[in-house]
């Protein structure tokens, strides 16, 4: 049996839950292999591992694999032999490609790392590439995720002694370590410096030409510049900038021996690799012109109401309301037929409503009707449909809370009513852009470039992805991407 917490509130129970605090933290003091140090650390290595095996399944499902298999396997490849060489080997380790256009990169514990082919467009040799892989394996090498979660729960188990000496402090100390993990959910700058640190240390044990490093950052400083300034690649928002990190990269270079710099950039293989590779947002998997969703594949559309924000997913396309107090949804039921689907969605725990109706949705076979819902933030309500349409059946959810719903109510239900079948050949022949790798037979401006091999997209862009200014003079021989196809969705 397990005694009762608040059977004691003496200065004796205090010490002895202080004491037990301090008896946790001191069992969990170990030295990290990787970076040498001390370290308080609560999760284990079994805890990390299982932990990127179940957010591996999500983040796939959420963001999709890219579906080139050699391209998958090249990644995984590169990602095995650079992990070989860290200080743990023997975990899981787990590559992934994302079908993804953002130039981004980052892992989850246990050694499961990803990669966007956003960013990959973006890097100009193996090398580049390498600093980026490394970075995350270091991140993963020296646990800096199991860290921050470690920090959370030492600050809710301080929370928690509290607690014995006050049950006015117990009631809202679940809530009080909530909010300390928000603290944590970003890497810190320190955090970032030791990855650019460890990223080099497995270059150089790779062969990798370390002073390629710089470049990345360069590229990525590139990127928040062309955006206008207000947005910044997802990899530096989620990965913090310690400071001029192509300066500190440059300085950590020419600290260490010249021997030991590494020779490997292979800029032309990788560059080959890249041929046909999708650039930016592919819209056979779904496109918006305006708030109207058009998926050429699926050939179906839906309109969302005016002025509400959207995303495409993989799993779903969202749209939510300006003031983010109503949400849509459009994604698959896993029934085989709308009436079963609505039966399954009333016959909830906590929904009411019903019962569901049967009708049609623009001459597609439908059920469903309005609902209401008890969820931890409160009453919402809603609507939901369920839209067959050849051996697919459609979910269509929306809802608010339960006293916005009558005004966002008649928005929600006119754009349910909006989902049909496109039949346009020239909403469902989009095309998305491609990567398209050139050899240079004589020497030409970037310019010259452009009009002899002409792409989709501006000088400034071709420029950006191959990693030069807009005014370069490249030499004869040269392997340069440009950019092809895309015939519309915007």
């Amino acid at each position: 049996m397990r005694p009762t917490i608040g059977s004691g509130s003496g200065p004796a129970h205090r010490r002895a839950a202080a004491a037990s605090v301090l008896a946790a933290l001191a069992l969990a003091c170990a030295t990290n292999p990787a970076t040498g140090k001390k370290e308080l650390m609560l999760v284990s290595e079994s805890q990390e591992i299982a932990m990127g095996k179940e957010y591996d399944p999500s983040i796939v499902a959420e963001m999709g694999l890219y579906p080139d298999t050699a391209l998958q396997r090249y990644v995984t490849e590169l990602g095995r032999r650079m992990a070989a060489v860290s200080e743990r080997p023997h975990l899981p380790w787990t590559f992934r490609l994302l079908d993804d256009p953002l130039v981004n990169a980052f892992a989850v514990p246990g050694g499961y790392l990803y990669i966007t082919r956003g960013i990959l467009a973006h890097f100009n040799s193996e090398a580049e590439f390498a600093t980026v892989m490394g970075h995350e394996i270091g991140h993963v090498t020296a646990r800096h995720s199991a860290a921050q979660m470690s920090r959370q729960q030492i600050a809710q188990l301080g929370l928690a002694a509290g607690s014995i000496a006050s049950k006015e402090v117990a009631r809202y100390a679940g809530t009080i370590g909530q909010g300390i993990g928000v603290l944590f959910l970003r890497y810190g700058r320190d955090d970032e410096s030791e990855a650019d640190g460890l990223g080099v240390r497995y270059m150089r044990r790779t062969n990798y030409d370390v002073r390629e490093s710089p470049k990345v950052f360069a590229m990525l400083g590139r990127v928040s510049e062309v955006a206008g300034g207000g947005s910044v690649p997802e990899w530096l928002s989620t990965h913090p900038d310690p400071g001029n990190r192509e300066a500190r990269l440059q300085e950590l270079v020419q600290r260490l021996p010249p021997e030991s710099l590494g020779t490997t950039v292979n800029r032309a293989g990788y560059l080959r690799r890249l041929e046909g590779v999708v650039y930016g947002d592919d819209p056979r998997q779904g496109y918006f012109q305006g708030t109207r969703f058009i998926h050429p594949d699926l050939a179906v559309e839906i309109t969302f109401p005016n002025q509400w924000r959207t995303a495409n997913q993989a799993r779903a396309v969202m749209a939510a309301s300006a003031e983010q107090d109503a949400v849509m949804s459009v994604s698959f039921a896993r029934q085989r037929t709308p009436a079963e689907a609505a039966q399954a969605f009333f016959a909830q725990q906590g929904v009411t409503g019903g019962p569901p109706r049967q009708g049609q949705i623009n001459g597609l076979a439908a059920s469903g009707g309005g609902f209401e819902a008890q969820t931890q933030d409160g009453a919402v309500a809603g609507s939901v449909a369920y839209v067959a349409k050849g051996d697919r059946v459609f979910q269509i959810l929306g809802y608010s809370t339960a006293q916005g719903w009558q005004s966002y109510g008649p928005l929600v239900r006119t754009a349910t009513q909006s989902f049909r079948v496109v039949t346009d050949p020239r909403l469902l022949g989009v095309q998305p852009r491609r990567l398209a790798i050139v050899t240079l037979d004589r020497e030409m401006t970037l310019a010259e470039f452009s009009r002899r091999f002409p792409s989709t997209v501006p000088t400034a862009t071709l420029a950006l992805i191959n990693g030069v200014d807009s005014t370069a003079v490249l030499p004869r021989g040269a392997v340069v991407k440009r950019v092809v196809g895309g015939n519309g969705g915007r």
